[in-house]
């Protein structure tokens, strides 16, 4: 692999990233795997479900992402009441012209954080079906084109918290990781509320964190990461993966071939963010759980003997010979 003609200048790509993980990590204390995991996302062209019981920053740091951006930004908190057309958009009728006209919802912007997304009911949740996949929302008939980049950053608490609502697989497919955000060590714990005492005002900190990329260089960067080389064996180490969880014991449900294509399209964005122009098996095996635990579900046996999705990934994982 060393021996290719042809090799991508990731000079650029990495000072971007570099740049980032600055201007987050101005407010953000530690947080460094989901992080790298959005800016993962981010340069794969995915999107991204951020769960953990509230309190742990998953709002602020879908922010402060969106802050490092100049591009366009819109914020929905999901609630028990919000329709359809609340978040896409709804036909008026203009009196001067006698017609109707369509007004465009929220999610027309460029990086959409949806807040508590399983607080909404099923009928608001399958609203966002056609705009996650195809990018585009068809009303009366007419299909509007949302603009690059669109990339929607979610914010869920956990399943058995009171008021929410199970997102349905078919949704849940749609976003290329899940990340779990948990309680912060005890260390960057004390660190939080250093920075919390010595910041006067939250909204004067988020307004010095500097926009570092553009649309233009974002798809230059993506550009690049297309370009990223894949041997043939790793191919069949993604998909011996993938099928294994449709022939696992502890699994109802096995991952779709949805899921394979996310796990390439990462794998090659993170060796970018890695400094590499090739994907490694430890690349695959890093994002595996990100990528599949939203995708699988357990049997109920399995749940029963109170196992994880992310325990099933890792020794599922462990059984497949890596390639060398």
């Amino acid at each position: 692999m060393e021996n290719r003609q042809t090799r991508i200048d990731l000079t650029s790509l990495r000072s971007t990233i570099d740049a980032i993980r600055s201007e987050v990590g101005k407010i953000i204390v530690g947080q460094h795997q989901t992080v790298d995991l959005l800016l993962t996302a981010l340069l794969a062209d995915g999107h991204v479900l951020i769960e953990g019981v509230p309190g742990v920053a998953k709002t602020l740091t879908a922010k402060l992402l969106a802050k490092t951006m100049s591009v366009g930004f819109s914020r929905i908190q999901f609630t028990p009441d919000l329709m359809p057309s609340d978040v896409l958009g709804t036909s008026v009728f203009m009196p001067k012209t006698g017609d109707f006209e369509f007004k465009k919802g929220p999610i027309f912007s460029n990086l959409v954080l949806i807040d508590e997304i399983n607080r909404a009911p099923a009928k608001t949740q399958a609203a966002l079906f056609e705009v996650m996949e195809e990018r585009q929302v068809t009303n009366d008939g007419t299909t509007y084109h949302l603009e690059e980049p669109f990339m929607v950053l979610a914010t869920q608490n956990p399943i058995e918290q009171e008021g929410t609502y199970r997102l349905p697989e078919a949704q849940l497919d749609r976003f290329l990781f899940k990340i779990v955000v948990g309680y912060p060590d005890a260390a960057a714990e004390v660190d939080i509320l250093r920075g919390h005492h010595q910041r006067r005002n939250l909204n004067d900190t988020l307004d010095a964190v500097e926009p570092v990329i553009t649309a233009e260089l974002l798809a230059t960067l993506r550009g690049q990461v297309h370009q990223v080389h894949v041997e043939d064996n790793l191919f069949d180490y993604i998909a011996q993966i993938v099928q294994a969880t449709r022939a696992n014991k502890s699994l109802y449900l096995g991952a779709s071939p949805r899921a394979s294509v996310a796990l390439l399209n990462s794998a090659k964005a993170l060796a970018t963010l890695r400094g590499r122009d090739f994907i490694t098996p430890e690349d695959v095996q890093e994002l595996a759980a990100a990528v599949l635990r939203h995708r699988v579900l357990l049997t109920p046996e399995r749940e029963m003997e109170g196992g994880t999705p992310d325990e099933v990934i890792a020794q599922l994982v462990q059984k497949i010979e890596v390639p060398r």
